[in-house]
């Protein structure tokens, strides 16, 4: 019974569901390439999706031992309340509350790992990437010597 009602409050059936999530890209996103072409004309240059670190960073900077994780506001939790992509969905919360603050759980998990390994991490937030200037500055300023 209980599936039912999560299934009723869903305006897609399970099979379109499970389509549309198949979508979400885990590597690769328009967040993701936009901050990569952002960095790259900026002049840093760096390596991709670091499998040897903990949580494969999205962009590797070996020799600055830093690292930058481009994270969507949904999945990750931004803590900012003003972030109206972060909003949690209105159907099947029991499902969602846990998976979404495991992720956040894990992302702190994952920047005390790198921080042991004696690596920075700047996390750039889906939102953050409209404003090009402060985008831009962060980026800068992070990686700074």
């Amino acid at each position: 019974m209980a599936a039912f009602k999560s299934l009723a409050m869903d305006t897609l059936t399970p099979s379109q569901r499970s389509e549309r999530m198949s979508r979400v890209k885990g590597k690769g996103s328009a967040a993701e390439r936009r901050v990569r072409s952002l960095v790259h004309r900026l002049g840093y240059r760096f390596r991709l999706h670091g499998a040897k670190l903990p949580g494969k960073p999205d962009l590797v900077f070996p020799s600055r031992r830093k690292v930058i994780f481009v994270h969507g506001c949904f999945w990750h939790r931004h803590p900012d309340p003003n972030c109206a992509l972060a909003r949690l969905p209105k159907s099947r919360q029991d499902f969602w509350v846990p998976k979404l603050e495991g992720n956040r759980v894990r992302d702190l998990r994952i920047e005390g790992e790198l921080a042991t390994l004696g690596w920075k991490s700047l996390a750039i937030w889906e939102c953050q990437i409209r404003d090009t200037a402060f985008l831009e500055n962060e980026i800068r300023t992070f990686l700074q010597p």
